[in-house]
């Protein structure tokens, strides 16, 4: 007999393009608290006097009026059904082509650990990041 059960994790992440640099965290829930724990790191990342721009999805804890949006960051949605607009997608199907596609864990660690050795290399690819999530009509977002 085996353990059919399912468990999983979740890459939230966000990125600058021009800067070639991201954050994530890897969480077993994807809820608001996990998007404030979010939130709330990137906050710090973004360099002292400058101003962050988020773009999301309208995922129900990306829209949630419990969310903690810090000062530094804006949040502009994208319309519905449009991930085609977003940028960081091409950044996921990267990474789940190249380091999470057909992978079995045997726990949560591994699922966990798996995923931050993914965004790490990811990270350690200089222009990478530049290369899959620069949109030209990106840089105009934040005018």
């Amino acid at each position: 007999m085996r353990d059919v059960g399912h468990q999983s994790a979740w890459i939230i992440g966000a990125v600058c393009p021009a800067r070639d640099t991201g954050v994530a965290l890897v969480i077993t829930r994807l809820d608001t608290a996990a998007m404030n724990l979010f939130l709330a790191e990137l906050g710090q990342a973004v360099a002292r006097g400058a101003h962050g721009i988020v773009l999301m999805d309208k995922a129900g804890w990306h829209t949630s009026g419990d969310l903690v949006v810090p000062k530094n960051l804006s949040l502009v949605f994208l319309p519905p059904y449009s991930p085609e607009l977003n940028p960081i997608e091409r950044l996921w199907l990267h990474l789940r082509d190249n380091r999470l596609l057909h992978c079995v864990f045997q726990t949560t660690d591994e699922i966990v650990d798996t995923c931050c050795d993914a965004w790490n290399w990811l990270l350690g690819q200089t222009g990478r990041l530049r290369s899959l999530c620069s949109y030209p009509w990106l840089e105009r977002v934040g005018n």
